[in-house]
């Protein structure tokens, strides 16, 4: 059987669920979709999607490291961008950079360190076909 790969899901350490969910849910827009606590004691790990982007967050310190960088291909990014600052988020106010890489791109930075980088490709990037690639911008 031939190897594929189906998914990537990054994991971001988080320290308070109530701040998470603000910041994924409210601010963000992404749905909650199920979180885990093995007791009430337990640090919570919880998964968060919108729109085919599914991230993992977890308060269990030795999942992952606090200020990771995921780079997220999208389109749409001018309505991302609208939806996501009309909500009021009183702790961060995005902009729509254009990039040396030809890309558009929303960065944001949760309560935690964590960063996202939302990224379009401009036309003249986009017909050269090459959709994989990361460029890490």
């Amino acid at each position: 059987m031939e190897t594929r790969f189906q998914a990537i899901i990054p994991i971001m350490r988080i320290f308070d669920v109530g701040r998470a969910k603000d910041f994924y849910s409210g601010f963000l827009g992404f749905n909650v979709d199920w979180e885990h606590r093995s007791d009430d004691k337990s640090p919570t790990y919880l998964q968060v999607s919108s729109r085919g982007l599914v991230l993992h967050l977890t308060e269990h310190h030795g999942d992952c490291c606090p200020g990771a960088t995921v780079f997220v291909w999208m389109t749409g990014i001018d309505d991302f961008h609208a939806r996501i600052t009309s909500r009021g988020y009183g702790y961060m106010k995005p902009s729509v950079e254009t990039t040396p890489h030809q890309t558009r791109c929303v960065e944001v930075t949760d309560p935690f360190g964590n960063r996202i980088r939302f990224n379009e490709r401009l036309v003249a990037a986009a017909a050269s076909g090459d959709n994989n690639a990361g460029d890490g911008s």
